[in-house]
């Protein structure tokens, strides 16, 4: 193999092991954080969600409007999240917790805490 080939192939090598180390395997790809909350197309997704008691859970707004995240309870309420914002909150006790955005009110969810 000449040099100038080596160098080729090692590049290619290196560029690939990169490429597949930053891209990480497709189950982790995949796996979505779960103690978090998307808000996008006016919803929160999931709408439903369970955590162990001492779990921080962060809705994060991929929406182009502003939501806010507001427990029925008054327990937590962010301020107006902009696109790519977001807020967290950490549920100490068991509990069902139910929560709303006060911009858009038809927006509701639900956080179980085990």
């Amino acid at each position: 193999m000449t040099l100038g080939r080596y160098r080729w192939v090692l590049a290619a090598v290196s560029a690939a092991l990169l490429w597949w180390g930053a891209a990480g395997s497709p189950a982790t790809a995949a796996t979505p954080d779960p103690s978090s909350i998307v808000v996008k197309d006016f919803m929160f997704v999931p709408v439903s969600l369970t955590v162990k008691a001492g779990s921080t859970v962060t809705w994060a707004n991929m929406d182009d409007e502003p939501h806010t995240v507001v427990s029925d309870t008054g327990l937590f309420r962010s301020g107006s999240m902009d696109t790519n914002e977001s807020f967290a909150f950490k549920f100490d006790k068991p509990g069902t917790y139910h929560f709303t955005c006060s911009i858009h009110p038809r927006m509701v969810g639900t956080i179980v805490v085990q």
